[in-house]
């Protein structure tokens, strides 16, 4: 245990033994109000900066008439700091009667695009989609058309970024009484619990070792805040999750990397997975430099040394073999439901149905997009089928087997907002699993350095006892709360657009969508 000094507290605690953690971990109280939980950075990137020029002369005009906030003093300084530049809503602010531009007495200001904008973000992320999601985990509230954000779409080209809803010119009444939102995991009626979640949405598998347990646990508590689950991914379980384990869902995947019965009969919900999209046909990697102690110790391997999850269960070949692996879980706990995952193959459909007759309860398909910056791009952008195209495969493919109704359909791989959320459902997905969402919340600002023990610079994708701690517990399952809450928020004006009262009236609605391409004088619908 010589090594343990050297661990930050957070990282010793699961080291502790497991009788004396559960009397030092207490059941937190999580709900889902929501409350300011501003960037942990002083000078958080913006979309626009101030620049302030020899006239000024402090007045503090700026301060008074900005009813953003964006001008602030410190005690001590005698002139201005920088700002909160990133609550400036820039050129559009000039159409107000408190444009700090303008009412400087001195003309001492002008607001211009930041520089640093063209360097976030990707093509799937752009800048507005990360400062976006970023006021959503901030303030719980979609940002106005004010800040000039595009959070609908990404500048990708394809995907979720050519498909748009098509609205009535002529809005429906609008709908009276609350949208439903919720979605039922279990449509078996296989004597196992009803479970039913209270969003279309539940939170990825990102294991100990690829992420600090402090964003396992933030992903953790906004679970049950939210009445949904979050996943352990296939890195173990975690003793601190234990307080949550109602709303947890533990994978067994090809590694089999801290799979033990006593984790199994735990939780609620065991997902299978076969294959990530982001990845099919590599399997599982974990570095060493990201293989601490206690990750060691979880994942009961060798400390520091690198981690390779094999690409198949070597003991499954056929449906045959996976019913028996559903089987032996079904035995182990009599009331966990059954989540397979696969990526997107061709024949996806197939596998889909294949896995209902095993005994499944979802069939969870992981498209392409998905992924941290771990993900290596060769695999992201050429191997597994876009999520888009596979969504209405699978979705056709159970309803032609009449088993459509009997089977929940979850897909990722790339839901970066609410407006994806809805269009997976509409493509015919029941839900959807998130998982780079959660982390821009956090901060991330996709760097792609995921896969490396220090390379995270926002203390989110990291196990190094040094950075996991600069992220507070509390701040992070707050910034998820948030976001959610802005969701589902926007996710129910959507359906109120459509005239629709839930969530699943949406599902399979392809005759809403229209593809950029393929413009709606010319085709009914995407189909």
């Amino acid at each position: 245990m010589a090594n343990c000094l050297h661990l930050d507290p957070s990282e010793l605690e699961t080291l502790l033994p497991e009788n004396t953690l559960k009397t030092r971990v207490p059941q937190y109280e999580c709900d889902r109000q929501v409350r300011p939980a501003p960037s942990r950075f002083r000078n958080e990137i913006s979309k626009y900066i101030l620049l302030r020029n020899e006239n000024c002369i402090h007045c503090g005009k700026c301060m008074t008439v900005c009813q953003h906030k964006v001008h602030v003093t410190y005690s001590g300084y005698k002139l201005f700091p920088k700002g909160r530049y990133h609550q400036c809503i820039g050129p559009s602010c000039a159409k107000t009667d408190h444009y700090c531009v303008d009412l400087c007495p001195q003309r001492a200001l002008q607001i211009a695009e930041n520089p640093m904008i063209k360097c976030l973000g990707d093509f799937r992320w752009p800048a507005d989609m990360i400062l976006a999601t970023w006021i959503m985990a901030q303030t719980g509230e979609v940002p106005s058309a004010d800040y000039g954000y595009d959070y609908e779409c990404g500048d990708s080209g394809g995907g979720f970024d050519r498909l748009r809803f098509q609205f009535p010119d002529n809005p429906p009444a609008d709908i009276e009484g609350e949208v439903d939102t919720t979605l039922e995991l279990n449509r078996r009626d296989d004597g196992r619990p009803r479970i039913t979640i209270d969003v279309p949405w539940y939170g990825g598998g990102m294991s100990f070792g690829s992420v600090s347990n402090t964003t396992q646990l933030a992903k953790a508590r906004a679970a049950v805040a939210w009445n949904t689950f979050t996943c352990t991914g296939e890195g173990g379980y975690m003793e601190r999750l234990r307080p949550y384990d109602d709303h947890v869902i533990t994978q067994v995947a090809t590694g089999l990397f801290g799979v033990r019965e006593e984790t199994i009969q735990r939780v609620p919900i065991v997902e299978f997975k076969y294959a990530q999209g982001a990845k099919p046909g590599l399997g599982g990697h974990l570095l060493g430099d990201k293989n601490t102690v206690s990750v060691a110790r979880m994942r009961e391997a060798v400390l520091g040394i690198s981690l390779f999850s094999p690409f198949p269960f070597h003991s499954v070949y056929s449906i045959e073999d996976h019913m028996k692996h559903i089987d032996w879980i079904k035995h182990v706990n009599r009331r966990a439901l059954i989540s397979t995952k696969v990526s997107t193959p061709t024949d996806v459909d197939m596998v889909a149905v294949g896995s209902y007759y095993a005994g499944t309860h979802i069939v969870h398909i992981d498209g392409g997009y998905g992924g941290t910056g771990a993900a290596p791009d060769i695999a992201k952008k050429n191997i597994a089928m876009p999520i888009e195209y596979a969504i209405p495969k699978v979705h056709g493919f159970l309803e032609a087997e009449g088993v459509r109704d009997a089977v929940t359909l979850i897909a990722s791989g790339g839901i970066r907002n609410p407006y994806d959320v809805a269009k997976a459902i509409a493509l015919g997905a029941d839900g959807v699993v998130i998982g780079t969402a959660e982390l821009v919340a956090l901060g991330c600002v996709r760097c792609s350095r995921c896969e490396s023990g220090r390379g995270c610079p926002r203390s989110i994708a990291t196990t190094d006892p040094e950075l996991a701690p600069k992220m507070d517990l509390e701040w992070a399952q707050q910034r998820i709360i948030n976001l959610y809450h802005a969701w589902r928020q926007e996710l129910i004006r959507i359906l109120r657009r459509l005239g629709l009262r839930s969530v699943g009236e949406l599902r399979g609605r392809t005759d809403l969508l229209m593809h950029l391409d393929f413009p709606p004088d010319k085709t009914e619908d995407i189909q």
